[in-house]
Parts: structure tokens; C-alpha cells; sequence
């Protein structure tokens, strides 16, 4: 199983920002999913974000234990880039992931979403702006 330590001022963040029933998935923020909002081939591997669902997305499956008690699940595609020792911080203001190789990601983002997936307007909407931040 994956395990994340998450570090006190991570915990106090996703505490204020996260409700306790709310599933949390650990994702690429790469183009590769239906969550992402950048893409490129600059962000592959190295863009991770946190999206809160109101309920399970099948595609992410694969749990991650971690010390805040949080519902917290990942997928395949993104476990490929995590390795041992998974700890989450809150450094200058944003969320830090690294891993025994080092930092992951030094901005993690987190997103809300309170339907079970996008619409396709959202979608379409994204997609639209999307060309402004692809490298």
C-alpha cells in the first residue's frame, strides 16, 4: 500500500480547505486526465494536483494511507512517478510533494469539484484557456 506523511502545516491547510467527507485523489496535473488543467510535454511527471470529489472516481483505486485521515486515492498512471517515502508539506505558502528522490512537486494544487465528474461545457471551457498555459 502507499503511505504519505503529511507534515503539520500541510494537515492544517487541507483541514481548512478539505470536508472530512470528501474523497481526495492524487493526480497528474499533466493533460493526461480528465482533472488536469495544464498540460505539455514540460509537466509531464512533475505536476501533481489534489482534486476533492464528492464521491469515488473509479479510475483511482489505488489507496494512500497517510497520518491525517483523509480519503485519500491515486491512480496508476500517477503512481509511475511517486516512490517511497511520500511526505506532504506546506512550504511558502504551497503544498510540497517529494519522495526519497527528492521534491516532486513544489506547488501542488488542489481543486474542488462537486459533481461526480465535468461537464462537457467545463470541459470546453478549459479547454478554450487551456492553450495559454501548455509549454
Amino acid at each position: 500500500m502507499m503511505k504519505m506523511i503529511i507534515k503539520d502545516a500541510a494537515k492544517t491547510y487541507l483541514a481548512d480547505n478539505v470536508q472530512p467527507e470528501t474523497v481526495l485523489l492524487l493526480t497528474l496535473d499533466d493533460g493526461s486526465n480528465q482533472y488536469s488543467t495544464l498540460g505539455g510535454s514540460c509537466a509531464i511527471g512533475d505536476k501533481f494536483q489534489f482534486v476533492a470529489l464528492t464521491q469515488p472516481d473509479p479510475k483511482y483505486s489505488i489507496p494512500v494511507e497517510n497520518d491525517a485521515g483523509l480519503n485519500l486515492w491515486t491512480n496508476a498512471d500517477t503512481e509511475l512517478y511517486l516512490n517511497n517515502g511520500l511526505i506532504l508539506d506546506r512550504v511558502f505558502n504551497q503544498l510540497s510533494l517529494r519522495d526519497d528522490t527528492g521534491i516532486l512537486d513544489s506547488a501542488v494544487g488542489m481543486i474542488t469539484y462537486t459533481a461526480e465528474e465535468k461537464s462537457d461545457l467545463d470541459l470546453k471551457k478549459e479547454m478554450q484557456t487551456l492553450g495559454t498555459r501548455i509549454c
